[in-house]
């Protein structure tokens, strides 16, 4: 594994509590449109940081740019072919707003939410809103991918990961925009994992 990392911790209770390490990006910010339609600076963990993360650590990665797609249909249209698994990225809430779940499954995949929260278990799972996404892991949507977890400094999003996704030689996601899709090995996504502090939850996802 590059940089001396230790595998990564895999568990399969949710809820796990790890104290996440994230990346400094100094005076580097880009702008974000708010959900109020105002102009902010989102100064943490932009993707030039995430990539830098990458650079430091040694982790190989393969990154492209393409026109911003919202939706995996956009994607699959615009996103050159590449190796690695493709992936739908759900950002969850509980009834009452006290968990937060970001679920990794393959990019064909439907997930049913009730199941999914009778197996964690979790009450009444639902898709969470942009302010939450933004204000928990520093995105809009459209640019949400497991990388996001770089910027949950209290780490306070449970990860939920498919078996399949994790079985995968390599992955593929936004670097926390919408304009661009990295691909990382498993080796490197579970040192990346380590550095945050993230132990991801691995099932197979209903």
């Amino acid at each position: 594994m590059h940089g001396g990392a230790r595998p990564v911790p895999v568990v399969f209770v949710p809820g796990l509590k790890t104290t996440a390490r994230t990346i400094e990006t100094a005076a580097a910010t880009v702008p974000r449109a708010n959900l109020k339609g105002q102009h902010v600076e989102a100064t943490a963990a932009v993707e030039d940081g995430l990539l830098d993360l990458f650079a430091q650590q040694g982790w190989n990665y393969e990154v492209v740019e393409h026109a911003a797609v919202f939706t995996i249909d956009e994607a699959l249209a615009a996103v050159p072919k590449l190796d690695g698994i493709k992936t739908k990225n759900v950002f969850m809430r509980d009834a009452k707003g006290l968990r937060h779940l970001l679920v990794i499954v393959p990019h064909d995949r439907r997930v049913d939410m009730a199941e999914l929260g009778r197996q964690l278990p979790a009450t009444k799972l639902s898709m969470a809103s942009p302010e939450r996404l933004l204000r928990h892991l520093g995105v809009t949507p459209g640019a949400v991918s497991i990388f996001a977890v770089v910027n949950d400094k209290d780490n306070a999003v449970e990860l939920i990961v498919d078996e399949a996704v994790w079985n995968a030689a390599r992955i593929q996601g936004h670097p926390l925009r919408n304009t661009a899709t990295v691909v990382l090995g498993h080796a490197e996504l579970a040192a990346f994992l380590e550095h945050t502090g993230h132990a991801p939850k691995v099932m197979p996802v209903p």
